[in-house]
């Protein structure tokens, strides 16, 4: 197989469910399981982020989002999480001040874990000609994850900085880098790596 570029063609960043409640919700017992260390992993991707606006890189927030009466949630409910992301919750909006928004940054609301499935991001990749998708965000094992493989039988680059997602637990975490691996090679990515490679995309 050839060997791909970190950043193939033209890069966006990818901030994946980056809410109000991880940094406002101290809870022991939350409605999501996270493993040690999630909000320093989340507030390192504000690295990324900074790194994006200062490459040029544009940046799309995603946020989950449910309706209040629960009619969307589907099947979300029958696995290990309870009720989460409502509509009119503080907690649900994104962390726009933790992460660094800025006017010209892109946001995208979604129902699923998949970025993809129900939204208008593909329509959004397609109008910024993007090539490769540089993600980050939570969980690394469910959003990210599936947002992945569907980025990549979409046929995007994708690439995943390892040191700003995580997951329910430390294993699945682990598992999911592991199977995103399989899909790309090269898809697990430093965050050093990542905010180099968008400054040396900027440069050329």
């Amino acid at each position: 197989m050839p060997t791909r570029n970190m950043i193939e063609g033209k890069p966006v960043l990818l901030v994946i469910d980056i809410q109000a409640s991880t940094f406002i919700d101290d809870s022991e017992e939350r409605s999501i399981p996270n493993m040690p260390g999630f909000k320093d992993r989340m507030l390192a991707a504000r690295v990324a982020v900074d790194a994006a606006h200062d490459a040029g890189v544009p940046v799309i927030f995603v946020k989950e989002v449910h309706r209040p009466d629960l009619v969307d949630f589907g099947r979300e409910l029958d696995g290990s999480e309870t009720v989460h992301c409502l509509d009119g919750d503080p907690r649900t909006e994104i962390a726009f001040d933790q992460m660094g928004f800025r006017p010209g940054d892109y946001t995208v609301p979604k129902r699923r874990y998949s970025c993809f499935f129900g939204t208008d991001l593909d329509i959004l990749l397609r109008g910024l000609k993007a090539d490769t998708i540089l993600m980050c965000g939570a969980l690394t094992d469910v959003c990210v994850h599936y947002t992945f493989v569907d980025g990549h039988q979409h046929d995007y680059f994708c690439r995943v900085v390892e040191d700003c997602v995580a997951g329910s637990s430390l294993e699945a975490h682990e598992a999911s880098l592991k199977a995103m691996e399989y899909l790309q090679t090269g898809a697990r990515r430093t965050l050093d790596e990542v905010c180099a490679g968008m400054a040396d995309w900027a440069a050329h």
